[in-house]
């Protein structure tokens, strides 16, 4: 997370603060430079794909610069901040790469890895490093050896080059046999000027020779490079043809229109709606339910003592009614594994709860549901609501869920036909409540109605699976004692 940069000053890098993820974008500092900073102070927030989180500094110090701006979406392992941890004024400047010397071609592989990149958090290329400069470097190089192969050529390269001297023979009697193409695909040059024709780019087999016996001289490489240039005009001459596509985009009415930038967890929402929508076989099936009962066991709860201090509503049945029908129906309650081609069962119930947040919406889980009291969900679900709200959910109360509800009634609407929650199988919308008409006892009465719609994944959930789940939750709903007979 850290890393030692001149003298005293350290930089802190960007973690990954959840499980996989590549980039954060940083939302607010809470420090400049020149400020005092202690282990574990917090000094930004960011926000990643699943949620905002506070970032604190591992070391005492004082802040030496922040690398980026608010508002900047930087990669997960790129330094933010640099921090004097000394209290010195050494400049924390960046380390020119060493590998600008020509000469230290051969050790350019060592080097590249001693520098770190600062600021910008894309990891340049040193010069000297990589495929782009190594050209450039060895050109020189041959610049200042050519005159000593040249003077020696006939000795130095002698030992090398030895068993090549009847090659030429070879080759006019093999072109004599009628073997000529056999003996164009190794044309002959020397050890160096090979290397110059890969650096230059060229193909041994396109040059004609001018040497004794039919040896390729560096002239002659030189000679066939010179006329490439002139050949590239032409592909670059397309290039400006594609580019007065692109202007027209840019201009619209400002007055008109606002455009926002998809980014954090909208950007990983939609990915995973888009992903779980075109990958798993949706079904929805729907039920409309009288819960008169459970709206009077909710006010009952509400005058409860063991319930004092809690978040009592009738959300808290559904979801304990949701996990009284997985506990009969345990296979509803399962992921799919594309790889290994299997049907995972959980044994276990971490409960998904939809949240709508200023951030777009999350969905974290209440880990062990299966195994709390009703007092205990109750407990969790308040702070699980709370801290979504103020935007404070945790990257890992946002992982492992199961089974997922989500309550489109608090606006209003019916029901709908939710989206599963990427690798679980089932998800439980709930309508908003309202009196309706109903026949009660054989009456027709005003009794408080709402409607279900449970989508699961047809791959390992069948219609009758999905089925009983469904009626199972609507009959606990309609029956509230059913919680303690069937629990």
């Amino acid at each position: 997370m850290t890393t030692m940069t001149e003298g005293s000053v350290r930089e802190f890098k960007m973690p990954d603060v959840g499980e996989g993820l590549t980039e954060a974008e940083i939302l607010k500092w809470y420090v400049q430079p020149g400020d005092t900073v202690t282990d574990g102070q917090v000094v930004c927030e960011v926000e990643t794909a699943k949620a905002a989180v506070e970032l604190p500094i591992p070391y005492d110090g004082v802040v030496r610069e922040l690398r980026f701006p608010e508002g900047t979406t930087v990669d997960v392992g790129t330094a933010i901040i640099t921090v004097d941890v000394g209290g010195g004024a050494a400049p924390a400047a960046q380390e020119p790469a060493p590998a600008a010397e020509g000469q230290a071609g051969e050790r350019a592989g060592e080097r590249a890895e001693e520098p770190k990149p600062q600021g910008s958090g894309r990891q340049p290329v040193l010069v000297g490093y990589g495929v782009a400069t190594s050209s450039t470097r060895r050109r020189p190089r041959k610049a200042a050896e050519a005159p000593a192969p040249e003077a020696p050529a006939p000795e130095a390269p002698a030992a090398q080059t030895a068993p090549a001297a009847p090659a030429p023979a070879a080759a006019i009697q093999a072109e004599l046999n009628g073997h000529g193409p056999d003996v164009r695909q190794r044309p002959l040059a020397k050890p160096p000027v090979r290397k110059l024709a890969k650096d230059l780019g060229v193909d041994l087999a396109t040059v004609t020779p001018t040497g004794p016996d039919g040896i390729i001289t560096r002239e002659d490489v030189h000679a066939a490079a010179a006329p490439r240039p002139a050949a590239e005009p032409e592909p670059v001459v397309e290039t400006p043809v594609t580019v007065p596509a692109a202007p027209a985009p840019v201009t619209y009415d400002t007055a008109r229109e606002t455009r926002i930038p998809v980014k954090g967890v909208r950007k990983a929402t939609a990915a995973a709606m888009v992903g779980s929508a075109f990958t798993a076989p949706h079904v929805t099936e729907f039920v409309t339910v009288d819960v008169t009962r459970t709206l009077k066991l909710v006010e009952e709860l509400k005058q409860d003592k063991e319930f004092a201090g809690l978040r009592v509503n009738p959300l808290l049945l559904i979801a304990k009614a949701l996990l009284v029908a997985i506990k009969r129906n345990p296979d509803i309650n399962a992921s799919w594994d594309e790889a290994a081609q299997e049907i995972v069962v959980k044994h276990y119930v971490n409960l998904g709860i939809a949240a709508a947040t200023p951030r777009g919406l999350i969905v974290p889980n209440i880990k062990d549901a299966h195994a709390k009291t009703l007092p205990q969900l109750a407990q969790a679900l308040g702070e699980l609501v709370t801290t979504a709200r103020e935007g404070r959910t945790s990257p890992a109360a946002m992982q492992g869920g199961t089974v997922t509800i989500t309550n489109v009634g608090v606006f209003g609407v019916d029901t709908g036909t939710p989206i599963l929650n990427p690798g679980e199988s089932a998800i439980l919308a709930v309508g908003a409540i309202k009196p309706q008409p109903w026949v009660h006892k054989g009456k027709v009465k005003p009794r408080q109605v709402t409607t279900l719609a449970l989508s699961f994944d047809h791959r390992l959930v069948d219609g009758e699976l999905g089925s009983k789940v469904l009626a199972d939750v609507a009959a606990i709903l309609e029956q509230p004692k059913r919680l303690i007979t069937w629990a």
